[in-house]
């Protein structure tokens, strides 16, 4: 049920014919309260899509009442009228919502979009698909807000954890879409997360934070880093109960490690699924760096495509840092074979067995006790067609 598993939202996805092949590209998720708290993380894309820009604005006060996506077109680099277009689009969620009897003003409506940048929104299919998707809000409406918001991606991407306490039980959903563009911040993606735990927003926040900080920011499946990436947290407080603060933001890190897996088994023509892992390192932004170039190193990810555990540009990679280590004692794991140790020959790289779809690469810098994990994929013919043949 995605974001509406968690009691106070309903949600709505439909066909405004944003998308010339007619397929669903409207999303409408909407808080009923009694709470509207919210938090948000966003881009650090230097180049920001005018839904980003309106988005993190209305944030300001913490509370949203409505989110509004589209795919089919990101809004980005358009200009004045992009944002205007923006903005023209939550005042339209504001007006319909409010014809049902609800106050809301556009200042607390959300607004994401992903798709090609450097196009403008058809607004004369846009403005009207709100209405269409507000008469169709539902609290069984997740799954097909989820469907909306795809682009290039196979398959729609959901989560939910439901947890009982001695006052009783509250749960986090979210669904998301990415499959290309996926690195630091966030990842191409839109990310809608709901809660009826009773939460404010400093406490949405923190947990939000903490979570995208070792889940969605660190996927990095293509190195590319998009303009719209957002990633927002609802609290309706329907459930009246109000958890530890540990305890919800282990569950939001829950759902965004869910949503941030499927990502990349979703990412644009992989056909591996990397898990590397650097351990011992002198600190964890080392182990990230590391996690990071070696993510990022192409002559590796080639080699992962044609199953060669070729531990040399694990090494190559991993010198190009700025991470404490000695050249002369590291060690790599391939899929569980130390192929490389003390920045040597190891173990016989014919006992590494890489016919599965998940590639684990353990890269031990010798320089410490941190560690960090980061996701990312192979480099195939796939994937630069998918990027190639048409725009997306």
């Amino acid at each position: 049920m995605s974001v509406t598993a968690a009691k106070g939202f309903t949600a709505a996805g439909i066909a405004a014919g944003i998308k010339q092949n007619g397929n669903p590209d409207l999303a409408l998720v909407v808080n009923t309260g009694p709470r509207r708290a919210a938090a948000g993380v966003f881009t650090s894309n230097r180049v920001k899509a005018a839904p980003v820009v309106w988005s993190q604005q209305v944030l300001a006060d913490g509370e949203l009442t409505a989110v509004v996506l589209n795919s089919g077109g990101a809004n980005a680099c358009t200009g004045p009228q992009g944002f205007q277009d923006t903005h023209a689009t939550a005042e339209k969620v504001a007006e319909v919502l409010s014809a049902e009897g609800a106050d809301v003003g556009a200042g607390e409506v959300a607004v994401a979009s992903t798709g090609l940048i450097g196009l403008l929104l058809p607004m004369d299919k846009l403005l009207p698909g709100v209405e269409k998707a507000a008469a169709e809000l539902s609290e069984h409406g997740g799954e097909k807000a989820a469907i909306a918001i795809k682009t290039t991606d196979t398959v729609h991407k959901t989560s939910v954890v439901t947890k009982d306490g001695p006052d009783g039980g509250w749960t986090v959903g979210g669904m998301a879409k990415g499959a290309g563009m996926l690195a630091p911040g966030l990842a191409t993606m839109l990310v809608v997360l709901t809660t009826d735990a009773d939460v404010d927003s400093a406490g949405l926040d923190s947990a939000l934070r903490g979570a995208t900080r070792v889940t969605f920011d660190r996927v990095d499946s293509d190195g590319c880093m998009s303009t719209n990436d957002t990633v927002l947290l609802l609290a309706s407080g329907s459930s009246g109960v109000t958890p530890e603060q540990d305890a919800f933001t282990a569950a939001v890190r829950e759902v965004c490690d869910d949503l941030a897996r499927q990502l990349i088994g979703d990412a644009e023509g992989a056909s591996k699924d990397i898990r590397i892992e650097v351990i011992n390192a002198a600190t964890e932004d080392d182990a990230v760096e590391v996690g990071r170039s070696i993510a990022r190193n192409n002559l590796l990810k080639c080699a992962i495509h044609g199953e060669d555990p070729n531990w040399g540009r694990v090494l190559s990679a991993i010198g190009t840092t700025a991470a404490a280590f000695e050249p002369d004692e590291l060690n790599v794991a391939i899929n569980g074979v130390w192929v490389c140790k003390n920045g040597s020959v190891g173990e016989d790289r014919d006992l590494v067995d890489m016919r599965y779809r998940e590639v684990t690469i353990t890269a031990d810098l010798a320089a410490g006790t941190e560690s960090a994990v980061i996701w990312a994929n192979d480099l195939t013919a796939d994937y630069v067609h998918e990027n190639s043949a048409y725009s997306s």
